[in-house]
């Protein structure tokens, strides 16, 4: 039996009257938004009786503000603000520029002053689309004329970056900050967008992999199958699947969310900063947001085959389009399949990938998407706890080959993730939306392990030895999410402005049996032959088991105070419960713990101001409260931390939009930051590292990010960050993450006799990182180090024809070796991978 026991906390950041105010201010931005919504449906019984049959998007005058740019990017900005669909071949935008949109227009006229001087016009069709053509063609309608392939471009068919060949998102809209659907340069907030042709062109294939060449993210690994996505001094423990909330608990290692392959994914969103108006509750890090491919109109299709360092095979097909012959219907199947080892010693890796997904036009104005996708992984020798031990019992910091491995070749880590998915989206006559996403996942983890056990521990200088641990458990997980949002313009005082209201809910249990077990000593690494035979005979004897509840609604206005200067004012209100609970059978010790949240409110106040059609400033204030289950020497669990995010920035549009840059400053303020006790652990459990509480902690950092094109085929990405956390004293905490970081990417496409040669190269420098403390377990002071180090790459990329395309990288080019993750509580390291090289061949058709 469980043992009762709980703990009940309220948050007690913002003063009474404060959250008086707060929660009166979300209630009547949520009244407001009703009785819009209602008016905007009223509205759509009057419209439908136009005279022609128009809809509304032709009828309806707003304000634009979209400068010149790349004809392509210019059409899908200006569709992205209405609902008009535009046909035509995708080939007549190349290579054209628009001169933009600026002022009251209807569709009609700003299709046709968007198009002025690129020889383009957009001609009207019978179902009220827009057909683009040259100035010069005969009506698309009359005789004898054979139609041009049709390429249907939407407000939500803009919403994608894959065939864009760009490495810039500026015709996206993100929710991923906040939930009004802004384009990223009017989103007060950093956001970096690996775009589908950014993970091609390097051979991204996994989130981890991704997040490497992010700017602004560090990864810390811990262990062969886990990392920590860090960014400003914090760790992202927030991921979103198509905008919808998922819960992540790293202590389980049952993580599908973070072992995703990115073959089903159209691009990685990544917030850096708090993002409690998107997601309540979290660090203030920042949020990941993983956004699926959708089916197309078109046929589409491709099949890969790759082959790469460590025997690595990997095969990949994706098939899209529509199902009935109006293309109402469409769909799309996505299948991987990957096998390899390596760099460490019978440490392989295996893993399969199926993705297929539904999406139907329930009319003219409702979409209906659904979807299930599956990832099983099977890795075998994967090491135990989280790396390498850094120090030996003489106190000196380590050094092993890269190859070493500490487990058996014969561990086994099974895990299975099984997502449902689904999407209604609906538009009213009047712009306004609804949007309903929903997911379901279920994943199951199995292992078996054998080895010595590294973490807390001081391997023999001389003897090599280790205690052997060895451990058997299963986990299963499922969750819950929903997000219901209805959004869209309105206008007061003469100006057209956005609402949006919603509410979500997100409910995670995770059961968790196991058993563990050390001796004194056992492991010897000279004579260690990995043949361990995992622990299949041992049997469970304690009991895991964490549930986490969390609700909210939340609203959000963007107000149009003047043409160049916008407001965004909004709040979230929620609750959260976590519950845990563990028994250990073979000694009878168990405790129940539960923290609970009866409400909390975060407030969200975002700038922007457009210096010209390049420039535009913002300034943004959101705030931090994030529950934490840590406990301190006497076991008690820490307070929440709760503080306050400050960003400053400018963003801005290059060489007619084609390229884009941010800069932005921030501070971070916070209390109760948790901090490892050194020389303390938990009372009654099994030497479980204990935590203090900081106060006043404070981080603060510059962000520069540039993305794009410098010229006609030289695509770039550059970023470099500056980061500190500071405790209340001024003492320097969060040493394992380095306060510089450098990140760049780049790629030409040759010309003349050599066009069909894209080269590419970049590198990765990061400033040193170290770790000093007086763990229990040693009884002395430690420091691990790693000095700055830079990780180079290159790509070669060669179309042979239209369809048929191959792909060559090499990554960490000059062999460099580095401790990529020094882990803060165990005292752990994790060596980066040498030098590897991948070809990818891909067929497309």
């Amino acid at each position: 039996m469980f043992l009762p026991h709980s703990r009940h906390h309220n948050s007690t950041y913002f003063s009474p009257t404060l959250r008086t105010f707060a929660l009166g201010l979300t209630a009547r931005l949520a009244l407001t938004g009703i009785v819009l919504a209602m008016v905007g449906i009223n509205a759509q019984e009057v419209r439908a009786q136009a005279p022609d049959n128009r809809i509304a998007a032709d009828i309806d005058t707003r304000s634009y503000r979209i400068p010149a740019g790349a004809l392509d990017s210019v059409l899908a900005r200006f569709l992205a603000q209405n609902s008009a669909l535009l046909g035509g071949d995708t080939r007549l935008t190349q290579g054209r520029h628009s001169p933009g949109l600026s002022g009251n227009h209807t569709v009609e006229a700003g299709l046709a002053a968007l198009l002025q001087g690129t020889g383009l016009e957009a001609i009207r069709q019978p179902d009220n689309s827009y057909l683009l053509r040259e100035a010069w063609e005969p009506s698309a309608s009359g005789p004898g004329v054979t139609a041009l392939a049709e390429v249907l471009v939407t407000a939500g068919g803009s919403d994608r970056t894959e065939g864009t060949g760009s490495y810039t998102a500026a015709h996206l809209t993100s929710s991923t900050a906040t939930p009004l659907g802004l384009s990223l340069k009017d989103t007060p907030q950093s956001i970096s967008v690996l775009t589908r042709q950014r993970l091609d062109d390097q051979a991204l294939g996994s989130v981890r992999e991704a997040l490497v060449q992010t700017p602004g993210i560090s990864v810390s690994d811990m262990g062969s199958e886990r990392y920590t996505i860090m960014s400003r001094g914090y760790a992202i423990n927030a991921y979103q699947l198509d905008g919808v909330l998922t819960t992540l608990d790293m202590t389980t290692q049952t993580v599908g969310q973070s072992l995703a392959d990115l073959a089903i994914y159209d691009r990685v969103e990544v917030l850096r900063g708090a993002s409690s108006l998107s997601i309540g509750v979290g660090d203030p890090a920042g949020t990941l947001n993983l956004i699926r491919k959708r089916p197309t109109r078109d046929f589409q299709g491709h099949v890969s085959a790759g082959i790469g360092s460590w025997d690595k095979r990997r095969i990949e097909a994706d098939l899209s389009g529509p199902l009935n012959d109006t293309g109402t219907l469409r769909g799309r199947v996505v299948a991987a399949h990957q096998r390899n080892r390596t760099h460490i010693d019978y440490f392989r890796q295996e893993k399969t990938v199926l993705y297929g997904v539904l999406e139907a036009d329930v009319g003219a104005a409702t979409t209906l998407r659904a979807g299930i996708d599956y990832q099983e992984d099977d890795p075998r020798g994967l090491m135990l706890g989280t790396g390498f031990p850094l120090f030996d019992n003489n106190g000196t910091q380590t050094e092993f080959t890269r190859s070493t491995n500490f487990a058996s070749r014969y561990n086994t880590n099974r895990t299975r993730t099984t997502t449902l998915f689904g999407k209604l989206n609906h538009v009213f006559v009047n712009d306004w939306a609804l949007d309903i996403g929903l997911s379901h996942i279920k994943s199951d983890r199995r292992y078996s392990v054998v080895g010595g056990y590294t973490a807390n521990s001081l391997i023999g200088a001389s003897t090599g030895l280790l205690r052997l641990n060895q451990a058997i458990g299963q986990t299963d997980q499922e969750q819950t999410g929903i997000d219901i949002r209805l959004g869209g313009p309105f206008t007061l005082l003469g100006r057209q402005h956005a609402f949006v209201v919603g509410a979500s809910h997100n409910e995670f249990s995770d059961l968790a049996d196991y058993v563990s077990q050390n001796t004194t000593n056992g492991f010897q690494l000279p004579a260690w032959n990995h043949q361990g035979v995992p622990a299949d005979h041992l049997r469970y004897n304690t009991d895991s088991d964490t549930t986490i509840r969390q609700k909210g609604i939340y609203a959000a206005a963007r107000f149009s105070l003047s043409a160049p200067l916008a407001l965004i004012v909004g709040g979230r209100y929620g609750e959260y419960t976590n519950t845990y609970r563990f028994l250990n059978r073979n000694t009878a010790y168990a405790f129940s713990e539960e923290y609970k949240s009866n409400g909390f409110f975060a407030p969200y106040v975002g700038l922007t101001y457009d210096l010209d059609e390049q420039h535009t400033l913002y300034a943004s204030y959101t705030t931090i409260y994030a529950p934490q289950m840590l406990r301190d020497r006497s076991g008690a669990i820490l307070k929440p931390r709760e503080g306050i995010n400050y960003e400053l920035g400018v963003k801005s549009d290059w060489l007619d939009g084609r390229l884009t840059s941010a800069v932005a400053i921030y501070q971070i303020r916070q209390d109760n930051l948790a901090q490892a006790d050194d020389g303390y652990t938990v009372p009654g459990t099994d030497n479980t590292a204990a935590y203090i509480a900081v106060k006043g902690a404070r981080t603060q950092g510059i962000d520069i990010e540039i993305n794009g094109e410098l010229a006609r085929g030289w695509n770039i990405m550059a970023g470099y960050t500056y980061g500190q956390t500071k405790d209340a004293n001024g003492a320097r905490i969060a040493t394992t993450l380095p306060e510089h970081l450098v990140k760049l990417w780049t790629t030409l496409r040759l010309s003349g006799d050599w066009h069909r040669l894209t080269l590419g190269g970049g590198m990765t420098w990061q400033s040193a990182t170290y770790r000093t403390g007086t763990p229990w377990w040693a009884g002395r002071e430690l420091t691990a180090r790693q000095g700055a180090y830079p990780v180079a790459s290159l790509m070669a990329h060669y179309d042979f024809n239209e369809n048929l395309s191959a792909t060559l990288n090499i990554n960490n080019l000059f062999d460099r070796k580095y401790i990529s993750s020094i882990d803060t509580t165990f005292y752990t390291g994790i060596y980066g991978t040498p030098r590897n090289a991948t070809l990818n061949v891909r067929y497309k058709f």
